[in-house]
């Protein structure tokens, strides 16, 4: 049996303060290397303000944060990448010339051509900064976070704004990236982003981690049945009066079954308009709304 492995990365009862506000309150994770950790939840949870103390960007109330089990030097900032939820460039640059100039800050960096080639950045190497795609910026801001060959990745919302299509392939570069053994943290409002791309995630709502574990357990420990979903107004009969647990959620009634066949039976027994239904199993989302009671994306 081999030992555990030492933590990478460990956030010890961090705090972040605004005066009355208490953006990050008191949460604690440790990150194994070579994982991807998603800090997952709405907007206003503190994950930005987590990451960005993490990051060094802005200093914590109180807390500890330890990197390879030591607290931070200033060799953290040549050991981690960062790519920022948003980040100016220079218009009039070109896309080469930018990966140039942010090259020439560090001492050892990786080559330009891997990086190119790793972030699918051939095409676009002479267009200027502000006549490239959403999409191909964030790759061009994911190839600046990884050129001084970081073993500690941060991402912050990287596919947020993006088409389906550029999301997707964001999504596998990360993948990639991790592959090569780099441990990465991001912050995500995206259940689908945090389930392809996460091995471990703890859910953020208001400063606190609510939850925290991988995808699967999650669903597993807050979640149980098949969920059929119908327009409340199909459902005629008092919600107290149907025999199955069930709540309203956004105008939609969301119906728990554990056998799909008997729930269908049960309501097509109550004469239920079911022309309108939807079937799903549980995922991030329905755990999210089994903490908290309202629905991530809300």
């Amino acid at each position: 049996m081999q030992p555990p492995t030492n933590p990478i990365l460990e956030v010890i009862n961090l705090v972040k303060r605004y005066r009355a506000v208490e953006a990050v309150a008191g949460i604690s994770f440790a990150i194994p290397p070579g994982t991807c950790f998603g800090l997952l939840g709405p907007n206003g949870a503190g994950k930005t303000t987590a990451m960005e103390v993490i990051e060094g960007i802005i200093p914590p109330t109180s807390g500890e944060i330890l990197f390879k089990g030591r607290r931070k030097t200033a060799s953290f900032r040549d050991e981690v990448g960062i790519q920022f939820q948003h980040t100016s460039l220079l218009e009039f640059l070109s896309v080469r010339d930018t990966l140039v100039i942010f090259r020439n800050l560090y001492r050892d960096t990786e080559s330009l051509e891997y990086l190119v080639e790793l972030c699918n950045l051939q095409e676009i190497l002479s267009n200027r900064n502000n006549r490239i795609s959403g999409g191909q910026a964030q790759r061009l801001m994911l190839a600046l976070a990884l050129l001084n060959k970081p073993t500690l990745l941060f991402l912050d919302e990287p596919s947020t704004g993006l088409d389906p299509q550029a999301r997707r392939h964001l999504w596998d570069i990360v993948r990639s990236i991790k592959g090569q053994g780099k441990t990465i943290v991001l912050t995500t409002h995206s259940m689908d982003e945090a389930e392809y791309l996460c091995d471990e995630i703890a859910i953020m709502d208001h400063g606190k981690i609510i939850a925290q574990g991988s995808p699967p357990e999650l669903v597993r420990r807050y979640c149980h049945g098949t969920i059929i979903s119908l327009p409340k107004d199909r459902v005629t009969i008092p919600l107290a009066q149907l025999p199955l647990p069930a709540r309203e959620v956004n105008g939609q009634l969301e119906i728990t079954v554990e056998r799909i066949d008997l729930g269908l039976e049960t309501l097509l027994g109550l004469n239920i308009d079911l022309s309108e239904m939807t079937v799903h199993s549980p995922d991030l989302e329905d755990v999210f709304l089994n903490l908290t009671g309202r629905k991530l994306r809300a």
